[in-house]
């Protein structure tokens, strides 16, 4: 049985920013309106979790049970890209009886740019720059595209994203699709990862 919520992800220059919802509802009853699906993983990486909440919270604690284990062995933290590729080989490990959850993956690489990596069920990946998933996925997506990504649209300037623009653009589409979709609503949380760190911020959205 799927909880239905919205996750979302997009990645600047030197900056990445992870929201969710904090709805979790099923059907057509809320179960809490307080449960954020924004997993911290390092000071670097976030992973956004929509689908079943039993599955996330499963998965959430294989990932940071890894991400210790890694930690001991090596002494040194896992990158953003190698936590993608680890979730990958989790989850394909589970391909004949997957984890019924949809994963977005944010954060800074290496070389401290912006990185999302978004996932299907069974393992297989792609960095994006942008990336919705969740129950207004097929809201927000568009929406993405034609702000963000410039899809198709002519005699534009395409202007680099910046920091502001990014997370006044996540409080947007977020409001816009509480207003359409009932699984998505009252609140919105914010990760952004900077080189500074992490920080969240959080606003209200509707609660109908």
């Amino acid at each position: 049985m799927g909880h239905l919520s919205t996750v979302l992800a997009l990645a600047g220059e030197n900056f990445a920013i992870i929201a969710s919802d904090t709805r979790l509802s099923e059907g057509y009853s809320i179960h809490s309106r307080d449960t954020p699906k924004c997993y911290k993983l390092t000071n670097k990486t976030v992973i956004g979790c929509s689908g079943f909440h039993g599955d996330c919270l499963t998965l959430t604690k294989i990932i940071e049970a890894r991400l210790k284990m890694y930690k001991h062995s090596n002494n040194k933290t896992m990158t953003t890209g190698a936590i993608a590729a680890m979730l990958s080989t989790i989850l394909y490990s589970r391909r004949f009886f997957p984890y019924y959850v949809y994963n977005i993956i944010g954060g800074l690489d290496e070389e401290g740019k912006g990185a999302v990596y978004s996932f299907d069920s069974v393992g297989s990946y792609q960095r994006d720059t942008y990336k919705a998933g969740g129950s207004a996925s097929a809201m927000l997506q568009p929406l993405l595209d034609n702000q963000i990504g410039y899809k198709n649209m002519q005699n534009v300037e395409q202007l680099s994203l910046t920091l502001t623009k990014a997370i006044q653009l996540v409080k947007d589409v977020f409001i816009s699709a509480a207003e359409r979709d009932v699984y998505t609503g009252d609140a919105l949380k914010i990760c952004i990862i900077t080189k500074d760190g992490m920080k969240e911020e959080t606003i209200p959205l509707r609660k109908d």
